[in-house]
């Protein structure tokens, strides 16, 4: 039976990410009630009803990612409202994983329809799909958003944690191809992190400074996944039908300073309608992100 729990208001976000990365510091996954040791995922959904909408909060996030103003929320503003809920899973007891150091392979968003920043919002968030995976175990975080009882949003995003792999397990993702660089370049500040962690409530230490992503493994700070993914949409928008979906894979990531390419194709052959896109390195062109809509 699934556990419903409601969220009232919003939740702070850095008392959050501290309870996440606790589990993560040497020897505090073996005290008992803060170990995160695997198994099942918990029944359980998350609610935050009646959601207000800040018009200088949704001014603030276009402005990091890029989006033109707009009588609606952009495209993937709606994950903002939605990854406090995810924390508050990831960082609940019941949940087997770690929530710092997992990986966020994919997203998935459909927008069924534009949505107006007066309009009160219903969000709800539950894990889901625990499976096999060559490097470890995947699993879901799905997020519905509701307006007056009309489903407007959803979104999968897909985590892996990596651990003992399952070679028998089947290839997941869509094999997007990579679109070359229409010349398009985009310069970014060391700081970029932490201006999209002001906005999103993500702070990752692997996203905000040099010192902190080293201790996770990386050799400086890296843009937020969802921020390459908003900055490509963003791009974009202007030719994206109301009722659309935006699939994306994270690949590479993006060291912070640093520069990316962005290129983009429509794409009509039959099997599939819309524009593909992709950031890469301009010098080596190897894809950070890949993506489609349809």
């Amino acid at each position: 039976m699934t556990t419903e729990r409601t969220v009232e208001g919003t939740p702070s976000a850095l008392p959050t990410m501290l309870k996440a990365a606790l589990p993560a510091l040497p020897g505090v996954n073996l005290i008992p009630g803060l170990a995160k040791k695997g198994g099942p995922l918990p029944d359980l959904r998350l609610n935050r009803p009646g959601v207000e909408i800040d018009p200088e909060h949704v001014a603030a996030y276009a402005g990091v990612c890029g989006f033109a103003p707009s009588e609606a929320l952009p495209l993937t503003y709606p994950h903002m409202l939605a990854f406090p809920l995810h924390m508050a899973i990831m960082t609940d007891g019941s949940f087997p994983y770690p929530a710092i150091g997992t990986v966020h392979l994919r997203n998935a968003i459909t927008r069924h329809r534009p949505i107006a920043p007066t309009e009160l919002l219903d969000v709800s968030a539950t894990a889901t799909n625990l499976r096999g995976h060559a490097k470890g175990k995947v699993f879901d975080l799905v997020t519905m958003i509701t307006s007056a009882d009309e489903l407007v949003w959803e979104s999968t995003s897909t985590y892996l944690r990596v651990g003992k792999g399952d070679r028998d397990a089947a290839s997941e993702g869509t094999p997007f191809g990579v679109v070359p660089s229409n010349g398009v370049e985009w310069r970014l500040a060391g700081n970029l992190g932490r201006r999209y962690a002001a906005v999103s409530g993500d702070h990752n230490p692997i996203h905000l400074y040099p010192l902190t992503a080293k201790a996770f493994g990386f050799p400086r700070q890296i843009a937020h996944g969802m921020w390459s993914k908003a900055r490509c949409v963003a791009a974009i928008a202007n030719r994206l039908p109301d009722e659309v979906t935006v699939e994306v894979e994270f690949k590479k990531p993006i060291l912070l300073p640093g520069t990316v390419a962005f290129g983009s194709r429509v794409v009509d052959d039959g099997a599939h309608r819309g524009i593909d896109f992709s950031l890469t390195n301009p010098k080596s062109g190897a894809p950070h992100l890949v993506g489609r809509s349809r």
